[in-house]
């Protein structure tokens, strides 16, 4: 029996909310994958799809799309999206610092979330940490004009960190204040449950005037 054979008939209707590119080596073809041009905005991290799904029920004008490395959340987030029939939302499953690298196209994200990535808290592990100089660099090149990179996490020294950093990159993202307008994603309920502090960022991409 061939592989194609032994796929059932709802895991197929489901590979449907799952991104398969052709070639990981090229930068993805974003109207292809949704069919339209609505606003992008993409979960790096996306988890089990609980912010993601919910985020493209609350706006189905706009295009959803989770990154994310674990097979089982991958399969998970498409279940819930196929379940519902959420045509704006699509996973895909690849590394969080290769997406943003080599994957999205210049200008064409409305608004990236990061929410809680691991802060690899001793010093010896720092050099793993996703946010970088050059993270933040990837992320302006993929940010449409005035788009915008918000950041959550629970990790007081790594959000430190974090506004160090962009502070460096600060002629090509400035902060802008925070909104509440998403629904939470496990680990905010987690925390939340823990009367523990969140620290927020959001970053808007600076729309340089022509000289």
């Amino acid at each position: 029996m061939s592989l194609a054979e032994e796929v059932s008939p709802e895991a197929l209707e489901e590979q449907q909310f799952e991104v398969f590119p052709a070639d990981l080596c090229q930068p993805l073809l974003l109207s292809e994958i949704f069919g339209n041009d609505r606003p992008l905005e993409i979960d790096l991290g996306s988890g089990s799809g609980k912010f993601l799904v919910e985020a493209g029920q609350r706006y189905p004008e706009r295009n959803f799309l989770g990154i994310e490395r674990l097979l089982g959340r991958v399969r998970k987030t498409r279940r819930k999206a196929c379940q519902l029939s959420l045509t704006n939302v699509r996973v895909l499953r690849v590394e969080i610092d290769y997406a943003v690298k080599h994957l999205f196209p210049p200008e064409t994200v409305f608004r990236f979330h990061l929410s809680f990535p691991d802060p690899w808290p001793k010093r010896r592990h720092h050099s793993r940490r996703l946010v970088d100089e050059e993270f933040f660099e990837a992320i302006a090149v993929a940010l449409e004009s005035t788009g915008e990179l918000w950041i959550k996490t629970d990790h007081a020294e790594y959000f430190r960190w974090i506004e160090k950093i962009a502070a460096n990159v600060s002629s090509t993202l400035q902060e802008a204040p925070w909104a509440d307008e998403y629904p939470n994603t496990d680990f905010d309920e987690t925390f939340a449950a823990e009367n523990a502090p969140i620290y927020r960022l959001r970053l808007r991409k600076v729309n340089r005037s022509p000289r």
